[in-house]
């Protein structure tokens, strides 16, 4: 069958949960047969999301082909149960570069190219590319921000040439705001009729709309929406809050969201099996015995609040491995810059069964992170050290245990008599012509385990594929030393000769990894390193 597109656009605030409504309906339709992609369509100018602040557009995902993408790409993973490829992350840096690579190799045979429609078809020709790379049946297609944003009219514009081109293939829905003030208590639909409004001075009238508030829709609201946005009644579907966002692919499909889509498109159901995501949803409802975990990083604060975006991928695989041992995660965020001017708070992390220190770049808070690895190995407190959480724990014991007192990495201090973190020679050169974009050691590498870890007790095979995102790796010249003391290097790369895993004998669990194993965890499949985790938070 020829492919079909569905085009999500957002209305009224950004952060509304259009990417799990996206990766919601993509599990639904997956569910009913059809094979399925999401593609993620980014307004900013940068060619990717690796050179963004995290505390300023969330979590850097990173994909097994190594692109560095929005963190919606890890939530359509998450919910398909599959890989989701670089063809399937555009933004308008991507789309204007290659308009003009296209205009200098004279693809364009001496046209005079504009913004509109050159830059449109391109969207268009990468969406189309996306589809037939992944072998999708069915394209959810994910604009970023909201309508009435000047950044995102280009991609409306490319949303509205293919429905004019192929109007049975092209479904347009909207997701929305109904805020409930509370000095009025009524759930209010202006704003979702001002921001289809909006949408329809694009040229796009959307088939569906799904009502984003804190409570569910009433059929009062409906009716105002279909009559105020032209839509039919039945497609006006109402996506409350809920305690998991896991639950919103029931919730939907409890309104026949799927069914109505296919019918749409003409076509009709092939199968249907949500089994296990609705035992997954019965699991996540019904556990009640707490763990408490404590997550030590920096990219928390944003002005007067605290954002957990940033590290959304440790919070989601943490929840799956709980889920999976019947427990409640219960996770609290720690500053680790607290710990640097008075390292005896770090007593505080007594208080939870498991410790965390994700991945992070530059000097600031390092010290406050080295301050709680010490702690934790010390205390015997379960540990799971990512990225720089392994690149910290290598300090800490040259430091701690090894006695060599000016340990660092050389990403923070380049002078340091004992290296133990260095650059990558080819790595010296792309920083020294400041080379930062797409130049980390990205996406998957393989690793092979010693027999006699823990972490081949967790994996249960001796070769795995993990993904990373970083630039500087341990110094293989202190493996001999490490090892004098205790530390198990129990997972290299055999290509470069890396080291990939470091774990100590004689602790409950003080695991690190270099890759960024929360990548790889699914709610319906744990990773095993955060479900040997946990498992040891529980016994703690």
């Amino acid at each position: 069958m020829h492919p079909r597109y569905i085009f999500i656009t957002g209305g009224v605030i950004s952060g509304l949960g259009k990417g799990i409504t996206s990766a919601s309906l993509g599990r639904i339709l997956k569910s009913k047969g059809y094979r399925v992609t999401n593609i993620k369509c980014e307004m900013y100018v940068n060619v990717d999301a690796g050179t963004i602040r995290p505390t300023e557009h969330g979590e850097i995902f990173v994909t097994d082909d190594g692109v560095e993408c929005d963190q919606d790409i890890g939530t359509y993973e998450r919910f398909l149960d599959q890989n989701i490829y670089k063809e399937c992350f555009l933004t308008t840096g991507q789309i204007y570069r290659s308009v003009i690579e296209r205009e200098r190799n004279f693809k364009y045979e001496g046209e005079d190219v504009e913004v509109v429609p050159h830059v449109p078809q391109e969207i268009i020709r990468r969406i189309k590319l996306a589809t037939k790379k992944t072998k999708a049946e069915i394209a959810i297609i994910e604009l970023g921000g909201t309508v009435g944003e000047y950044q995102g009219v280009l991609f409306l514009e490319a949303a509205r040439m293919m429905e004019f081109e192929s109007p049975s293939d092209v479904i347009h829905i909207h997701v929305s705001y109904l805020p409930i003030p509370k000095n009025i208590g009524e759930m209010k639909t202006k704003p979702v009729q001002y921001s289809v409004r909006t949408l329809n001075a694009a040229g796009i009238q959307p088939d569906f709309i799904i009502g984003r508030a804190e409570r569910e829709m009433d059929q009062k609201r409906k009716e105002k929406i279909a009559y105020s946005c032209n839509v039919k009644i039945e497609n006006v579907i109402s996506n409350p809050d809920v305690p998991s966002i896991y639950e919103v692919p029931l919730i939907l499909e409890r309104q026949k969201l799927g069914e109505k889509i296919l019918k749409t498109f003409d076509l009709k159901s092939r199968s249907y099996d949500m089994r296990d995501w609705k035992k997954l949803v019965k699991k996540i409802k019904s556990v009640k015995k707490e763990v408490k975990i404590g997550i030590v990083g920096k990219y928390f604060k944003t002005g007067d609040f605290s954002l957990e975006d940033s590290y959304i991928s440790v919070i989601e695989a943490i929840k799956h491995a709980a889920f999976a041992h019947n427990l409640k995660p219960k996770n609290f965020w720690i500053d680790s810059a607290k710990y640097e001017n008075d390292k005896n708070k770090a007593r505080e992390l007594k208080e939870f069964d498991g410790i965390i220190v994700p991945g992070g770049y530059g000097s600031r808070g390092t010290e406050g992170k080295i301050a709680a690895i010490k702690f934790v190995r010390e205390h015997k407190i379960p540990y799971l050290g990512l990225c720089l959480g392994m690149q910290l724990a290598c300090i800490e014991f040259s430091r701690n245990v090894l006695k060599l007192k000016d340990a660092a990495t050389t990403e923070i201090n380049p002078k340091t008599k004992h290296p133990v973190i260095c650059v990558m020679e080819y790595q010296k050169k792309l920083l020294a012509k400041k080379q930062y974009g797409a130049t980390n050691r990205l996406g998957a590498y393989l690793c092979r385990l010693k027999k006699s870890s823990r972490t081949f007790f967790a994996y249960k095979k001796a070769m795995i594929s993990e993904r990373h995102r970083h630039r500087y790796e341990f110094n293989n010249k202190y493996i001999k030393a490490f090892e004098a003391k205790g530390m198990i290097f129990s997972g290299i790369n055999p290509q470069m000769n890396l080291i990939e895993i470091i774990e100590l004998q004689n602790h409950p669990f003080f695991l690190a990894t270099q890759f960024h194993p929360e990548f790889k965890s699914r709610p319906l499949s744990p990773h095993p390193l955060f479900l040997n985790f946990i498992a040891a938070a529980k016994n703690h």
